[in-house]
């Protein structure tokens, strides 16, 4: 969960914008909620979207209109009836709350091929589990894509989840970013990052 501070918002014809103090990774059909802001403003509402102009209003075909001369960063514009209000100066927080299930404890087992010996295992792969589902969404986001929070865009982008989880698991007991090994006996590498970055579809452009 995250929460931001909004420092402006305005309504237009039943579109309402704000802006935060802080950047935020948050993207088109995300959910968020929008507290003490007041005027009509505070509600849960989906991220239509992320404009970084001056909004103007909704045009005759239901386009929404900017001024593309004057830039305002940090917005997120949402489906919010009402009289209009003017951009101002407000106070009040959005939270973002992103909690990502692509990939699970049982396909992270399945992929290293064991089964968790003790309470403390399964604990473990669990914690890599919700970091990777975290990060891999966060990568996703970044390279452009919008995605579900719980539906896994595909086969490749679920294998490089679980591929991820499954090497952080594996680097438990390391002190640095290898994995756990006594030398002459280990083995290949689990997994590499530019492998999972292919699998993510990111550090490329974004494709249908």
């Amino acid at each position: 969960m995250a929460v931001f501070t909004v420092t402006h918002a305005q309504r237009v014809d039943g579109i309402a914008v704000f802006q935060t103090l802080e950047n935020t990774d948050i993207t088109i059909g995300q959910t968020i909620v929008v507290a003490n802001v007041g005027n009509g403003f505070n509600g849960t509402f989906i991220v239509q979207a992320v404009p970084t102009f001056y909004f103007h209003g909704v045009g005759i075909q239901g386009d929404y209109e900017y001024d593309y001369d004057a830039t305002i960063v940090n917005q997120l514009l949402v489906i919010n009836a009402g009289t209009n209000v003017n951009r101002d100066t407000a106070t009040g927080q959005i939270t973002w709350t992103q909690t990502c299930t692509w990939t699970t404890v049982a396909a992270v087992q399945e992929f290293l091929g064991i089964a968790s010996a003790t309470a403390n295992d399964t604990a473990f792969i669990t914690t890599c589990v919700a970091a990777a589902n975290s990060w891999c969404f966060k990568r996703r986001v970044q390279a452009g894509y919008h995605d579900s929070l719980t539906t896994v865009p595909d086969g490749s982008v679920l294998l490089g989840t679980t591929l991820y989880a499954a090497g952080l698991y594996r680097e438990r007991g390391t002190t640095g970013d290898s994995y756990a090994s006594f030398q002459d006996m280990s083995g290949p590498p689990l997994m590499t990052l530019g492998r999972v970055n292919q699998l993510l579809g990111v550090k490329r452009s974004q494709v249908a």
